[in-house]
């Protein structure tokens, strides 16, 4: 039984939608949510399914990423996990810690991979005029979005889409996505799924 711990900074739809899909025959079980800020709310959600959780709060370590990665990476090992599941973790990770967790750490984001890399990419698929967008499954590498793809799922980009719109849309997909992707990885399974 492969044993997963996710991040987040906010909410925490994705992360979830991953604990709730670690049941019965699934070949993981999450031990762990941590979060970048403590007042997250999807740390009381992950609570109240009955995972452990854990905040270390980025904004006292202002600039030394190294410090905070180093107290992220001491709470993760605590429960030696085999995968780490980014979900809506929005802090840029260094190389290093990159490197701690090389693959076995997965990613959602939300474009078709390569296109838009990073912030805003709901209203540049909307800007660039794209008849269609979506979400991404990846392995983290230290590159910004740009590790192996896992999985894609794909939506309409409709006439007057608003970035909201498009974001309400993809996000039903990244619920079905990162949960099927994560099943088969922590199966062995890095092949390519696309819904």
């Amino acid at each position: 039984m492969k044993r997963v711990a996710v991040l987040i900074s906010g909410g925490g739809s994705n992360m979830v939608r991953l604990l709730e899909s670690m049941a019965g025959d699934h070949p993981a079980r999450a031990v762990l949510v941590g979060a970048n800020d403590p007042n997250a709310g999807g740390l009381a959600k992950a609570a109240a399914l009955g995972v452990d959780t854990f905040a270390v709060d980025h904004r006292p370590f202002e600039r030394d990423r190294a410090a905070f990665e180093a107290e992220l990476i001491r709470q993760l090992d605590a429960v030696q996990p085999d995968i780490l599941a980014l979900a809506g973790f929005m802090r840029i990770l260094t190389p290093d810690f990159v490197r701690h967790y090389e693959g076995r750490m997965l990613n959602i984001h939300p474009s078709l991979l390569p296109k838009y890399p990073g912030l805003n990419t709901h209203a540049r698929a909307i800007e660039a005029g794209d008849a269609e967008a979506g979400a991404t499954v990846h392995e983290v590498t230290a590159d910004l979005d740009a590790g192996p793809i896992l999985g894609q799922a794909r939506v309409p980009v409709l006439p007057g889409d608003t970035p909201g719109d498009l974001a309400a849309r993809v996000l039903v997909q990244e619920h079905r996505l990162y949960p099927a992707v994560l099943r088969r990885f922590a199966a062995g399974d890095r092949g390519r799924l696309d819904l």
